[in-house]
């Protein structure tokens, strides 16, 4: 989203220096803005584009920022820009596809204080939040926690429990949570039109919260990926219709592309046990074993029902890797 296409926060849900116990001003220089810049051969060029831009937290002195890592994904270019308009370059030093969090560092000094990390997990139903956008307080909105859930995103990604806040910041992308002592509790990933748990239209934000990270940050530091066995990912988009999970897409270059499965597929089953919703779809995806698993799924297709065994492989294997300066 370019900055003529950014829409304006209303006045009315800008958050107030007098309505906080911490220094505003002081904390929103934290945030900043993150613009990169991708190749077009990037396998995530398709559908998030070449050129991304959002916001960051200043997490440290030594200028480590984090954000949501599909700002960033095979980023060639990045630049990070205070509120004063000074920019730094800075490389990608990870991402995590299982949070979705980001971490980047500048190659320059950043003169604005970091953000402390907080709790995500005190954060109460109700709880007053800002939601920090570069540029400060015009730019960020005085939120409230709505609601504390499980939340399954339809590109094989399941939280646990995310935290849903309203009002919605309009350009959400990155931006800080941050809870009533000033300190940063989580990283802003999508607009959301259901923040409540009840299926009725409620507009708001989905915040990934800061406990996912601070267990994985040495590893993102050290290593730019989690020290773990990487789950079976198959490159599918899924969608929920009438009750049915259904096949959306399919990845040009992912293994359920290569096994034959097809937009408009039905998926009843991974492993000879049946699924009911995306959750229940991508942990027993999960359950059968580590990257490159063969995942069994039963499919209906055409009225005809049928069993395709489908090699899975690690999602990170087919991106570009982070470029270094």
């Amino acid at each position: 989203m370019s900055e003529q296409e950014k829409l304006d926060v209303p006045p009315e849900h800008c958050p107030k220096p007098e309505d906080c116990t911490f220094d505003l001003e002081e904390k929103l220089s934290g945030i900043l803005a993150v613009r990169s810049l991708m190749g077009s051969d990037a396998v995530t060029a398709s559908h998030l584009g070449t050129e991304r831009e959002g916001h960051g937290a200043l997490i440290s002195d030594t200028g480590l920022v984090l954000t949501i890592g599909y700002l960033i994904t095979e980023a060639e270019t990045i630049w990070l820009v205070d509120a004063s308009g000074a920019a730094t370059p800075a490389h990608t030093v990870g991402y995590d596809q299982e949070t979705g969090f980001g971490l980047v560092q500048a190659l320059g000094r950043i003169d604005v204080p970091h953000l402390e990390l907080g709790n995500s997990n005190t954060l109460k139903v109700g709880d007053p939040i800002v939601i920090g956008g570069h540029g400060g307080m015009k730019n960020s909105v005085a939120a409230n926690v709505v609601s504390k859930r499980e939340f399954a995103g339809y590109w094989e990604y399941v939280l646990d429990e995310g935290v849903f806040t309203a009002p919605a910041h309009p350009f959400w992308g990155g931006s800080g949570a941050i809870d009533q002592d000033g300190k940063l509790v989580g990283i802003t990933s999508l607009f959301v039109q259901q923040a409540l748990p009840e299926n009725t239209p409620f507009h708001g934000n989905l915040i990934v919260p800061i406990d996912l990270f601070k267990p994985i940050m040495n590893d993102l530091l050290q290593y730019g990926r989690v020290q773990k066995p990487a789950r079976p990912w198959l490159g599918i988009i899924m969608s929920e219709i009438q009750n049915a999970l259904v096949i959306a897409n399919v990845n040009e270059r992912g293994p359920a592309k290569m096994a034959g499965l097809q937009t408009g597929d039905i998926i009843l089953g991974v492993d000879g046990d049946q699924v009911d919703d995306l959750p229940s779809l991508f942990r027993s995806i999960w359950r059968v074993g580590e990257a490159g698993v063969e995942v069994p799924l039963m499919v209906v297709r055409d009225g005809e029902v049928m069993e395709i065994g489908i090699t899975s492989m690690d999602r990170q294997s087919i991106l570009k890797s982070p470029r270094l300066h």
